[in-house]
């Protein structure tokens, strides 16, 4: 069950940790699941958590290392001799070695390869480290069971039981022909019904899913929510079998996309944590305040090639906040949903159209609802009709044009494979702004004209 990781837990920790006490350390932390170690790891200080690290056994500093947060790692890493990561990367699965062995500098990573005992576990290793981190190949791991079409079940189950050994997991059995080209699966409960003598061919199932090492990891998640499977089998460009990806390795991708996305649509233009330095987070957020910054002053001048209006109405200036602030949450609205739609693939390239018209429909409603809102606002407090019917106006047409700007500028940055996510936030909030006082002062003029 859950642990809860206490301020209380902590402070016997730190208590045994001033004593050097590693039996009322490993007490302590013995019985922890490797991510609730992670999580009281991520509150020591360098020393206090090298301490615990040579407190445990092997087994949990392997499963240890990977939970940890990166920069905690990067410290405990550079602590620790070759050979001491060495041995620790033995025990992992090759997907979670690889990214724990590309988290070093490269002189290093040689070493630590050359000193694992496992020479066939060490160049699997290698080999997952030449792919891109962002594809299927660089979230694959080399373990898993196959079985050959020309075996009857009896060889089956004797192969499976010696691969199992190099397996932590048995989500699937793939079967292969000769040259190892993956042909289909085999199901546990096939296995337990089919007589020892029948052959793989006559009863496994050949609809399988599959990616190719080049998918990228984004696809990948995709496809496994799409056909709700929870293991996916990668093959090479000749179709033969070389790994398979998890859904553990897929949330965290379907993790850091949504923190991605969320950063920026925020104004963030880098990944950043919030254990960053001070010029790394300023860094991130300092291109699109400047964005911001020059949207202000381009609104100013709006504005400013209005002063005449505005000082013959100033009652005028009191509605500019409400249109501008409109405008930009509409528009971030509607940009929201289309990045949704476009980010789950639930929007389809036929239905780009409808998807359009509704946003519009949408937007209509709520225009003439703010609207109307608005209007009997101002009359109940005795606006003159020139004003009323000006911010109303303005108001409504401000909240349609931001309902279509949301919605095709996702649409088109998508079209040009430009992050959509790039089309919320302060992008659509300062160009709907300045965009807004426009229409806002366009319709003050010709109203106040007519009355």
């Amino acid at each position: 069950m859950p642990i809860e990781i206490t301020a209380q837990l902590l402070e016997q920790l730190r208590a045994a940790l001033e004593r050097a006490d590693r039996d009322a350390v490993l007490l302590l932390v013995e019985d922890l699941h490797e991510a609730d170690l992670a999580e009281v790891y991520n509150e020591l200080d360098p020393d206090e958590a090298h301490f615990v690290y040579d407190c445990l056994s092997e087994e949990q500093q392997a499963e240890l290392l990977p939970e940890l947060d990166e920069d905690v790692r990067e410290t405990l890493l550079s602590g620790l001799t070759n050979q001491e990561i060495a041995e620790a990367v033995d025990l992992l699965d090759s997907d979670d070695a690889a990214d724990l062995i590309s988290e070093l500098p490269e002189e290093r990573q040689e070493e630590v390869l050359s000193r694992m005992e496992d020479e066939e576990h060490s160049d699997d290793i290698a080999g997952l480290m030449n792919f891109d981190e962002d594809t299927a190949g660089g979230l694959m791991a080399t373990e898993l069971i196959r079985v050959n079409l020309k075996w009857n079940v009896a060889t089956c189950v004797r192969e499976m039981r010696r691969q199992a050994e190099e397996v932590n997991e048995v989500y699937a059995v793939y079967v292969v022909d000769d040259n190892d080209v993956l042909k289909g699966i085999l199901s546990l409960k096939k296995l337990l019904i089919t007589p020892v003598r029948a052959i793989v061919e006559d009863v496994y199932n050949p609809e399988v899913i599959s990616v190719t090492a080049d998918t990228t990891s984004e696809d990948v998640g995709n496809i496994m929510q799409k056909y709700n499977v929870v293991v996916l089998p990668v093959v090479d460009s000749l179709g033969r079998l070389i790994g398979r990806i998890t859904i553990d390795d897929v949330v965290d991708v379907i993790k850091e996309e949504a923190s991605k996305d969320y950063q920026m649509m925020s104004g963030i233009s880098e990944d950043i944590e919030q254990t960053d330095k001070v010029w790394v987070m300023s860094r991130a957020r300092l291109p699109w305040l400047l964005v911001a910054l020059c949207g202000g002053v381009v609104a100013s001048r709006v504005i400013g090639f209005h002063e005449s209006s505005l000082m013959v109405h100033p009652e005028m200036a009191f509605f500019m906040p409400l249109i501008a602030a409109m405008g930009g949450n509409v528009g971030i609205q509607s940009s929201a949903i289309i990045v949704q739609g476009l980010a789950n693939n639930t929007l389809s390239r036929s239905g780009i159209f409808q998807k359009l018209l509704k946003e519009l429909s949408v937007g209509m409603l709520n225009a003439l609802a703010c609207s109307l809102l608005l209007l009997a606002y101002n009359v109940a407090f005795h606006h003159s009709l020139a004003l009323s019917f000006t911010v109303s106006l303005a108001l409504m047409i401000v909240i349609l044009f931001a309902c279509i700007f949301g919605t095709i500028v996702p649409l088109t940055l998508d079209k040009h494979n430009i992050d959509p996510a790039l089309a919320t936030g302060p992008f659509i909030t300062t160009t709907n702004d300045i965009i807004g006082l426009f229409i806002y002062f366009m319709v003050a003029r010709a109203m106040y004209g007519l009355f």
